[in-house]
């Protein structure tokens, strides 16, 4: 800690600029410490801290909600945390498209609302491949059509439970969509100069990428802002997966497709024999006709069975399941 000047010589330093034998310009070039600009009309009142406490709650939001999306619509899709930041609840409404899907929330048991913003073209994209498209971006921004605006209410609800449900960490946060709007106008949910924290997700469904901005106010988060420093929301011990997100996965891996294949045997024949090969010729297997089929799921034999028709079309009939190709295989 630097030296405290005494009375008799902070008297004569104030004397000595009176008579201008020590230049203040000078005093303030020497001075060891560094002047950091503050404005009070934007007070920062998220630390460092909370904002990388931020990034991780919402990086795994965006875990869950690409496990959702895809399960939803069937198609690959990818959600990372592009940016946390804090700026003015007026900053925030007038960097928003007209028209813009925004979602009311609130973070039961605090009180006041937060503000979700779909983009238009990750919107659209969604409701497209829920319609049965290709989830391709409009040339033109536009207003939802009342089907359009059914689809997105019912995923824009569940998607904000979704975040809630990352919040299990910090607290119970029971996360309620409360109402949608398409003009920032009339979402006035804090004072203009109330400070917000933004969390900025890029969402990518196959090669199309829309944005999803979460606005949570200072006055809402307050009450837990402590708790975002807790040492225990970045220990890298193994966490538990409830029922649910089990459930969102493997409704994702029940669409996916797999190879099946039935083996009925094999043989080795040469060139020349191939070559000469007519229709009505016969290649003997290695197989007996008594003997079970390999079937085989991907590269993994999983079950055993016997050949036979099926009205009208070749068909096996399994008389095994194994192990191998099991749980423990994936």
């Amino acid at each position: 800690m630097g030296e405290v000047l005494s009375q008799e010589e902070i008297d004569a330093l104030l004397n000595a600029l009176s008579d201008g034998s020590v230049d203040e310009e000078a005093i303030k070039m020497t001075s060891p410490h560094k002047i950091k600009v503050y404005d009070f009309k934007r007070p920062n009142k998220f630390s460092k801290g909370h904002l990388n406490s931020l990034m991780n709650i919402y990086d795994n939001f965006g875990r869950s909600l690409a496990t959702y999306l895809a399960g939803n619509m069937h198609t690959a899709v990818d959600a990372k945390v592009l940016s946390t930041e804090q700026l003015t609840y007026d900053e925030f409404i007038r960097s928003l498209p007209f028209p813009t899907i925004l979602g009311i929330f609130k973070f039961n048991p605090l009180d006041g609302n937060g503000l979700m913003e779909i983009s238009p073209s990750l919107a659209f994209i969604m409701v497209e491949r829920l319609l049965g498209g290709y989830g391709m971006v409009p040339t033109k921004n536009r207003d939802l059509t009342e089907i359009e605006r059914k689809i997105i209410v019912n995923r824009l609800g569940r998607i904000i439970q979704l975040m809630g449900d990352a919040w299990n960490d910090i607290f119970e946060a029971n996360a309620q969509l409360i109402n949608v709007e398409t003009n920032s106008q009339f979402t006035q949910i804090v004072a203009p100069n109330e400070m917000v924290v933004v969390v900025t997700i890029e969402v990518k469904i196959n090669e199309q990428i829309g944005m999803i901005n979460v606005c949570l106010p200072y006055i809402v988060m307050k009450p837990v802002l402590e708790k975002l420093n807790s040492l225990m929301l970045f220990s890298s011990g193994e966490k538990s997966i409830s029922e649910e997100q089990k459930e969102i996965i493997r409704e994702k891996i029940e669409w996916a497709k797999v190879p099946l294949k039935a083996v009925i045997g094999k043989a080795q024949i040469t060139i020349q024999d191939l070559i000469n090969l007519e229709r009505g010729d016969v290649i003997p297997l290695n197989q007996n006709i008594k003997d079970s089929l390999a079937v085989f799921v991907g590269d993994y034999m999983k079950f055993k069975a016997m050949p036979g028709v099926y009205g009208n079309r070749i068909a096996v009939q399994i008389t095994e399941v194994l192990a191998k190709g099991g749980n423990a295989d994936g």
